[in-house]
């Protein structure tokens, strides 16, 4: 018998101190394994990357990134069955579970560039626990993979295992919202957990089972094959922003004929067989997820020859990308076709509110088009370093020249501070901050005319309009 069957037949989780090691200690690593060590008294807990400055982050006050919750628990559970490393090998060899977080970004090179997962850093996640690994492990996939990845990872373990170890592979995708990691993880509305049909297959699935089931009910723990675990990730990424990219197609028929999108999307909401989640018009979704995963499903579509499938899908994203492009072409139109030389006050650069990720944020679009436009900005968020809006303009190919010139981009901690001098308000973030902005207050401090852009619906239109702002919502 192997060890992983031993242990499981001989041990109730509640008699011995299991272990697991999280290969990655990202945004899905780190909250994750904090949750599981906080909830498992009887686990140990260790998360292990290659990247020195990120570990030193989560063994300080300081983590990496800004998640509401997160720092209380790890603070709470850090040293006692908690613990973040750069030893990975060590980490591997005393793992029972090893859960399995690397990046696994869009390609940008060869076949499937800009479709396609980049499994580089996977599959050497998995040659270096085959290579390490003196007993046999249950391997979880936690990154979002593309369909039969598992089927892969377990070729590369088999084929360089040493004699006498084995591996089960479990997938185990994570559903977490960045900004309600915490709540989702707490309580979340089910557990996916994916295995191999053989005996040895569902005792992995049953011990990855015992572990969640801690806290979460039993009901809310979906088991399934491995192949249907990994394609739901990938498709319930698309129906969340499918249903996002439906209602920013609505708001640009709403302000044609002069109907609220806000009201439209409560009535359809109310339906039972709707729902009202994920009907918030918007200048667009962001975040490392639903593009990422729209388009590799794309791809795995277009790879089994279902070409009208993989362009129904493709279809979410390029009306995300027009929903940007048409709220920059809002703010242009509006300010009388020119904005060169003018001040634009940035409000929010995360992708959403509670988080500090920027990625594949709206906001970075929008501002690469205004700097283009010849506007200077000036950037508030509460959460977003000033260092990460620049590096990100760079990225997307603003020139340096431009994001290095403090006229044409600078940043400022306090929000009337920014409006001040402006010319207008753009709002991308739904910050909760920006709420509670007095509109009497901001007008006195912005030049005439003053322009409000609300691309996240955020403030009261009817109120910032009565003072006296040329106001633009999406929808309205």
């Amino acid at each position: 018998m192997s060890p992983i069957g031993y242990w499981i037949d001989q041990y109730d989780l509640l008699d011995f101190m299991l272990k697991i090691c999280c290969i990655g200690a990202g945004y899905v690593g780190g909250p994750t394994m904090a949750m599981i060590a906080k909830k498992c008294a009887d686990v140990s807990v260790t998360v292990v990357d290659i990247n020195q400055t990120r570990i030193d982050q989560w063994n300080s006050n300081e983590l990496p990134f800004y998640e509401p919750g997160l720092f209380e628990i790890v603070q709470e559970q850090r040293g006692k069955n908690l613990f973040f490393s750069t030893d990975v090998d060590k980490a591997i060899v005393e793992a029972d579970i090893i859960f399995v977080s690397v990046n696994t970004p869009t390609k940008t090179y060869g076949l499937g560039a800009g479709r396609a997962a980049d499994l580089r850093f996977w599959e050497s996640c998995a040659r270096r626990i085959a290579e390490v690994s003196n007993s046999s492990k249950i391997v979880v996939e936690k990154s979002t993979l593309p369909v039969r990845t598992a089927d892969s990872m377990k070729r590369v373990l088999t084929a360089n295992a040493k004699p006498g170890v084995q591996f089960e592979i479990l997938s185990n995708p994570e559903f977490l919202a960045e900004g309600t990691a915490i709540k989702d993880l707490q309580a979340p509305d089910r557990v996916l957990i994916g295995g191999d049909s053989s005996e040895s297959g569902q005792k992995a699935v049953n011990t990855l089972v015992d572990v969640y089931a801690h806290w979460i009910p039993r009901d809310k723990i979906i088991t399934s094959n491995l192949w249907s675990s990994e394609l739901s990730k990938l498709v319930a990424n698309a129906f969340l922003a499918q249903r996002i990219s439906s209602i920013n197609s609505i708001s640009a028929l709403c302000e044609a004929t002069e109907a609220d999108v806000d009201e439209v999307a409560y009535a359809i909401g109310t339906d039972s067989r709707i729902g009202p989640k994920f009907l918030k018009a918007s200048v667009g979704f962001g975040g490392s997820c639903f593009q990422k995963d729209i388009l590799n499903l794309v791809y795995l579509c277009e790879r089994y020859g279902l070409h009208e499938v993989a362009h129904y899908w493709e279809q979410v994203v390029v009306m995300n990308n027009w929903q940007r492009d048409r709220f920059t072409k809002m703010i242009m139109q509006a300010m009388f076709n020119t904005i060169a030389g003018k001040k634009l006050a940035i409000l929010g650069y995360a992708f959403k509110k509670d988080t500090d990720d920027i990625r594949e944020s709206a906001a970075i679009y929008v501002c690469k088009s205004l700097l283009e436009e010849g506007a200077n900005l000036v950037v508030h968020d509460p959460k977003v370093p000033f260092k990460s809006v620049r590096n990100s303009l760079v990225v997307l190919g603003t020139p340096r020249e431009v994001v290095d010139d403090p006229v044409r981009l600078s940043s400022s901690t306090d929000v009337y501070a920014t409006v001040t001098g402006a010319d207008a308000m753009v709002v991308l973030t739904e910050w909760d901050m920006y709420r509670e902005l007095d509109p009497v207050k901001c007008r006195e401090l912005m030049r005439k005319p003053a322009f409000v852009f609300d691309g996240r619906n955020v403030l009261d239109s009817t109120k910032w309009t009565n003072i006296g702002f040329e106001t633009h919502f999406i929808g309205k």
